[in-house]
């Protein structure tokens, strides 16, 4: 009898065939997920694993052989903290995101990547996973891995402090471009105050998944394309998005096909 799939990704074990893979790239967004198991050169589509809930996932093969799942965790961590339970269950045992950001520090420029080595962790769904003091720090194996291959394929890269936060516009200081421009009095200066703490970017995932790879025990990992530059502007810089997207991209699947 063939196990029930698990209830969210909407796959189990069995569905990942005979030799499964043990890493999965994350991204948040269904059609990044698509777009990389579909479109992308070296990327070969085995298999189109569940559709459902929109958290795209696909079973594909690398240009060495090696098996690879693609997963999408949804935006913010509670959506990633359900994937990730499940991915575990299945057997995933290395998960590496491929994000995007805001940067905060002056010299990041749109259209780089930017490489976690921790997080300070500001999300409630990572409460429920560990106490506030636990450490959010990404893998270091896998963490030189991105970097080695981001210098490989010369794609401009920076490696730090990430902030995780729950919500993309107040949580971000973001008062000019959205709806609700009366920020809490903690919020307000609170880039500048990241940014003197040497905080790179800001995202809303890493810190979440980089606490539970510690309980669970797997190895995490975070790369994210650089959309917006938050040093000048609150918004996203759409004419930049595709190329820094696909250099995460790249720099991930890159670090992929070199892993043992």
């Amino acid at each position: 009898m063939k196990p029930f799939a698990l209830y969210h990704i909407g796959f189990n074990r069995q569905d990942l065939g005979e030799s499964p893979p043990r890493m999965a790239l994350l991204c948040g967004d269904p059609e990044r997920s698509r777009q990389i198991a579909e479109e992308t050169p070296g990327v070969t589509l085995l298999k189109t694993l569940s559709l459902q809930r929109g958290l795209n996932s696909y079973l594909v093969r690398l240009a060495n052989d090696r098996p690879l799942l693609i997963a999408t965790s949804g935006m913010g961590g509670p959506s990633l903290s359900i994937v990730v339970n499940e991915l575990y269950q299945v057997g995933i045992r290395q998960m590496v995101r491929v994000g995007t950001c805001g940067a905060i520090a002056d010299n990041i420029t749109t259209g780089s990547v930017v490489i976690s080595q921790a997080a300070l962790c500001r999300q409630g769904a990572a409460e429920d996973i560990a106490p506030l003091e636990y450490p959010a720090a990404a893998d270091p194996f896998l963490t030189v891995a991105l970097v080695e291959a981001a210098r490989t394929l010369d794609i401009p890269w920076h490696l730090g402090i990430t902030a995780s936060v729950d919500t993309f516009y107040e949580g971000q200081e973001r008062s000019q471009s959205s709806a609700n421009p009366r920020l809490l009095r903690r919020l307000q200066g609170i880039t500048e105050e990241y940014r003197q703490l040497n905080i790179l970017n800001y995202e809303m995932e890493a810190g979440t998944l980089f606490k539970m790879s510690g309980v669970y025990g797997f190895a995490a990992a975070c790369i994210c394309a650089v959309l917006a530059d938050r040093s000048r502007s609150e918004k996203v810089e759409i004419e930049k998005k595709e190329q820094a997207i696909q250099g995460a991209i790249q720099v991930a699947l890159h670090m992929a096909l070199r892993q043992r």
